[in-house]
């Protein structure tokens, strides 16, 4: 499957364990703000302090940079990058791929190091990894099943207007 194709969506709990990963995951780095993006520029989720810039912007500058990253990883030999690193003077930000299909995105200051982002980064990203494959998994299955869940609603809708 193509990095970034097809259409996906999760449940509520879904969302509420994917921001129960982000929270945990921010309170033991200390990182200022955590954000999921899609590989196409879609804003997934959002935790911590919220941003001074515009997400949806972000988002999508996000997604290109990771895509033109992976293009520079094949140019030198390598299949992607997993991750990016960009440090400011006094914001940084690191991005990893989860399920090759998703970017987190941290954003931290002097309150932290790179090195415990990066540390507390990997069992995130492993944790945020197993969530996504089993929503994508879901997905491709659930869209086969879709048509029973609305099986007899025509019905229905027939009745309400006889």
């Amino acid at each position: 499957m193509a990095v970034g194709s097809a259409s996906w969506s999760f449940t509520e709990d879904d969302f509420g364990a994917i921001t129960v990963t982000l929270q945990r995951f921010l309170g033991e780095c200390n990182a200022r703000c955590a954000m999921l993006v899609d590989r196409t520029g879609q804003l997934v989720a959002t935790v911590g302090e919220q941003p001074k810039f515009d997400p949806t912007t972000f988002a999508t500058l996000t997604a290109a940079d990771f895509s033109a990253n992976d293009q520079l990883a094949k140019l030198i030999g390598e299949n992607d990058f997993q991750s990016l690193f960009h440090q400011g003077e006094k914001e940084s930000m690191y991005l990893a791929d989860v399920a090759r299909r998703v970017i987190l995105v941290v954003l931290f200051d002097n309150r932290t190091t790179l090195g415990l982002v990066r540390l507390k980064m990997k069992v995130t990203v492993d944790e945020l990894t197993k969530l996504f494959e089993a929503m994508f998994s879901r997905g491709t299955a659930g869209n086969a099943a879709a048509p029973h869940l609305l099986a007899g609603a025509d019905d229905e809708i027939d009745k309400l207007f006889q």
